[in-house]
């Protein structure tokens, strides 16, 4: 199967689902989600129960090295059309010259999955060059703030359930970026759905994931866009009684995000409609695209860059930047007067 360095989750996936296996798989990257994703789908579905037990190898690089692994992949498959090796934690095996070897010339029966958590391998070393020619070579990367919404939406739309905008906002603030912890979440979610009602709601993510619907960064960053002093002060109040319902951190992302997105919007060509707006900031759905109309009213540009620079400041502080003790309730209710004022 022709590989390329770079090729996406979503290609790989085809691929193996419709059963064009490669040689090798060399993954890698800070996002064990993608790379647990396509091994495990690889053991369950490359071979049929009863051949796995002679043709199915998983090992660990702590117990393992590159010699008896490449002595394993040029083995040939036992009564079956191919035999799979699971390398997992592959980052622990140190030398790869062995595994350059073997990757020169390949048992095409062989199905070899390395998986290298927690960073990249070393771009200087023959082995990734020499996979990215005989199979796919895939760097996992952590997914940024403003992906996890598309995320999740498209992770429950593969399960026939919806979303509410404000229900994914909650739940992406909430969670974070470690997608494991996110699925197992959604998850959850979708097991209390009953079978009539397939859409999750700021209702259901507040019962289940235990995020208050009126509580939370999406509902203080819409106070912050229509400016509503009350609103802003309440949650942030709210948010220093309870710091596990929300914090600086979790919010600081979220609004430095936003003003980013408004003051391009400031100097886009053209921004009177919805459409405009959305266009100017890559938007999938122009009803994103209101909060930055709303915002082009409450906030001019030169306070928009004042704002940037207050959350500048205010994250440096937050990690202890020319900051020896204000702590993290004070640096919020600094930074929301701030913008609100």
């Amino acid at each position: 199967m022709p590989a390329k360095q770079g090729t996406t989750f979503q290609h790989i996936m085809r691929d193996l689902k419709s059963r064009k296996f490669a040689p090798v798989y060399m993954l890698m990257g800070d996002e064990s989600y993608y790379i647990d994703q396509i091994s495990d789908y690889i053991a369950e579905h490359a071979l049929r129960p009863e051949e796995r037990d002679f043709n199915q190898t998983i090992c660990f690089g702590s117990d393992s090295t590159a010699v008896q692994i490449a002595d394993m992949a040029r083995r040939y498959p036992m009564m079956a059309e191919y035999q799979v090796i699971i390398v997992k934690e592959a980052q622990n095996i140190r030398s790869l010259e062995p595994l350059e070897k073997y990757l020169k010339n390949p048992v095409k029966s062989t199905i070899l999955v390395w998986c290298h958590k927690n960073g990249k391998i070393d771009a200087r070393k023959k082995a990734v060059g020499l996979a990215q020619v005989v199979g796919v070579v895939f760097e996992s990367k952590k997914l940024r703030d403003y992906q996890l919404p598309d995320f999740i939406q498209t992770y429950l739309k593969l399960k026939n359930v919806s979303i509410d905008p404000k229900a994914c906002q909650m739940i992406a603030d909430h969670i974070g970026s470690d997608l494991g912890r996110l699925t197992s979440e959604l998850d959850k979610v979708l097991i209390s759905l009953p079978a009539d009602r397939l859409r999750v709601t700021p209702e259901v993510v507040e019962r289940e994931v235990g995020v208050s619907k009126d509580f939370n960064a999406f509902e203080l960053r819409n106070a912050i866009v229509q400016k509503d002093c009350f609103k802003a002060n309440q949650i942030v109040k709210y948010f220093d009684s309870n710091p596990k319902a929300g914090s600086l951190y979790s919010f600081l992302p979220l609004l430095f995000s936003y003003f980013q997105n408004l003051m391009i919007v400031h100097y886009a060509p053209r921004r009177n409609t919805d459409q405009d707006i959305a266009g100017a900031l890559d938007l999938r759905n122009s009803w994103g695209a209101r909060d930055y109309i709303t915002g082009l009213k409450n906030y001019s540009a030169r306070k928009t860059m004042s704002i940037i620079s207050k959350l500048r400041e205010i994250d440096g502080k937050s990690k202890g930047l020319d900051n020896p003790n204000t702590g993290a309730g004070d640096l919020m209710k600094e930074l929301i007067f701030f913008i609100l004022h």
